[in-house]
């Protein structure tokens, strides 16, 4: 199948980065967020990234003007879908609202266009369910962020084709993406293995062996991580990270239960970076 136009489901970090190498890689993109602002403010970090890429060398002024024109941006889902040959879902990782979204897109989208979801770890054949198209549904996870992260996570469904597989990595490398199938196990490979590190650093600080600053400093140049697991942590956002944790630990018992550290920070309202303080103190 030729995929020639990609909706982008939620312009938020994530979105707003997967529309961006989508419109770099040749394909026109309909980014569909339900408030405005949220649009104009994604379309400002892309231009900006873009206007840095010229300033770098990296990108022409002409290669970015293509790129910039071809981001078209709705606040109507099935304006997005409408046309879309693929579809990426992207919004906040809750599988009720998830399935809500596959539901609408699924009832816009042409009969013959996937349906991707940038899950991290939740169903794909429930979101598949809440569809008339199970076989042309499929989990897309990107990394953030999407621009400098080469790996794609191809979460297939139990009713997900080998087509839909297929049409995903096609679009995915021609991203300069390196691709991964894996099934739809709690946590796929990636979010299941970074759940088990990240946990067990916060155990190792919860339990007193070392500080927040030298556990981050003993991965980092001992295992040759690029960011510690605390800092790390922080930039996710803790509340992401105690999400998960539940998922693994429903999933796979209490190896993947959340430390009581983590529970009380979450509590307290501090999240990370984003509320300027977690296991690190950051400036806002």
């Amino acid at each position: 199948m030729d995929v020639r136009k990609i909706a982008v489901l939620g312009a938020g970090a994530m979105g707003s980065g997967i529309a961006q190498v989508a419109a770099c890689s040749g394909f026109a993109v309909e980014l569909m967020d339900l408030e405005r602002e949220m649009l104009e403010r994604s379309l400002a970090k892309v231009r900006h990234d873009f206007e840095r890429g010229v300033c770098s060398g990296k990108l022409s002024e002409r290669a970015a003007a293509e790129a910039l024109s071809r981001i078209s941006t709705t606040t109507s889902i099935a304006e997005a879908c409408r046309q879309a040959d693929l579809v990426i879902e992207s919004v906040p990782e809750n599988l009720d609202l998830k399935k809500s979204v596959f539901g609408a897109a699924d009832a816009a989208a042409p009969p013959h266009a996937v349906l991707a979801s940038n899950t991290a770890q939740l169903s794909v054949t429930a979101m598949g369910a809440a569809t008339g198209r199970p076989d042309r549904v499929v989990g897309m996870h990107w990394f953030n962020p999407p621009a400098t992260m080469r790996l794609i996570e191809v979460a297939r469904g139990v009713f997900t084709s080998d087509e839909t597989v297929a049409v995903v990595r096609a679009v995915a490398e021609r991203m300069g993406k390196t691709v991964i199938v894996c099934r739809d196990a709690q946590g796929f490979v990636t979010s299941r293995a970074l759940g088990a590190h990240l946990l067990e650093c916060i155990r190792l600080f919860e339990e007193g062996v070392a500080s927040a600053q030298e556990i981050d400093t003993a991965i980092k140049l001992g295992l040759g991580y690029p960011m510690g697991p605390l800092e790390l942590a922080d930039h996710v956002g803790l509340d992401v990270i105690y999400q998960s944790a539940l998922g693994l630990a429903e999933a796979f018992g209490d190896r993947f239960r959340p430390p009581q550290t983590l529970v009380k920070l979450v509590e307290a309202g501090h999240l990370g970076v984003k509320t300027g303080r977690g296991f690190h103190a950051h400036g806002t």
